[in-house]
């Protein structure tokens, strides 16, 4: 059996079915249902959490990335809307926003969100250096600070491996100076998962996020499995992979299995499948619609698939 989420990561016990893993000993509440963007629910049952192994830092298990869709304009419609996304994420438990200067005006956007928010202490702010060079990758992080509006920033990572070694002693010297708490790598390709693997037994970081999905499980054979032996945080992105699997599945109705484990989307199916690995900290899907992220946050709270029901889930969809 997969292990369970709890605010502990400590053993879970058999709930409601044999082919289901419950996250909490409190009996279990169905997950949040899509609802309009301005009218978005707030759950009854909190967000689980998993531990920064580092640190022992709380990260909801569901969180928001903001490639594409964070970046927009302030003061048009889909800023305004952004807002409701970042409410509806605060409101469901979670606290992890991942950016990156990659992302055109998304840390910008984020900074500027956060700071007119009354649930800004809630947030776990995560951005990236993406430059080569030692006083290019400090210039970076310290607009990263300024645009976040965030010091220190909560997780930093190296960008896509880009000159990781001078990038780590940047950050290192960095949160010596106060300007972030964790340290971390990313990559999005499967290609990449052996230099990543190489960096990860070799220098000591507290995250990695990588790219993991259920038509997407490279992760799985080595990278996950190195992470948890070394005690690295993982989080997840592009958790649907491109788009193709979650876009096929939409039109077909639930399965029945799917009420064993709670979940009311195909999106949340697709998430539990990735937090039923006990490897996986925090998926971070992106999304620029509130009642995308509401029903998103609703895979973090109630059973996971097992085993068994995993194998189930997997033939299913393949």
């Amino acid at each position: 059996m997969l292990a369970s989420l709890t605010h502990t990561g400590a053993v879970a016990a058999l709930a409601g079915s044999r082919h289901v893993r419950a996250q909490t000993s409190k009996p279990p509440t169905a997950a949040m249902a899509p609802t309009n963007a301005k009218t978005v629910m707030t759950p009854t049952v909190p967000m689980q959490t998993r531990p920064v192994p580092t640190t022992g830092v709380p990260l909801p298990v569901v969180g928001c990335g903001t490639w594409i869709g964070f970046d927009v304009d302030p003061g048009t419609p889909a800023f305004d809307e952004l807002a409701a996304v970042l409410t509806a994420l605060f409101d469901a438990g979670g606290t992890v926003i991942d950016s990156s200067p990659m992302y055109g005006r998304a840390e910008a956007v984020v900074g500027r969100l956060l700071a007119a928010s009354p649930q800004r202490s809630q947030a776990f702010v995560a951005s990236k250096v993406w430059t080569q060079g030692r006083d290019a990758g400090l210039a970076q992080l310290r607009r990263s600070v300024a645009l976040l509006q965030t010091r220190p920033i909560d997780l930093m990572q190296v960008h896509n491996l880009l000159d990781w070694r001078t990038q780590l002693a940047v950050l290192a010297d960095g949160r010596r100076e106060g300007l972030l708490r964790h340290i971390g790598l990313t990559h999005y390709t499967a290609s990449a998962h052996a230099d990543l693997e190489a960096v990860l037994r070799s220098h000591p970081v507290d995250a990695i996020q990588v790219n993991y999905a259920m038509d997407d499980r490279a992760a799985e054979r080595r990278l996950l499995p190195v992470a948890r032996e070394r005690g690295v945080a993982v989080i997840v992105n592009r958790p649907f992979g491109g788009g193709g699997l979650l876009k096929r599945l939409l039109p077909r109705p639930l399965p029945g299995w799917a009420a064993e484990i709670e979940c009311q989307s195909w999106a949340q199916v697709l998430l539990k499948c990735l937090l039923a690995n006990p490897a996986v900290t925090c998926v971070i899907p992106g999304t620029s619609r509130a009642r995308h992220m509401a029903d998103n946050a609703g895979a973090g709270r109630g059973p996971l698939p097992d085993a068994a029901l995993l194998a189930r889930i997997s033939a299913d969809l393949a």
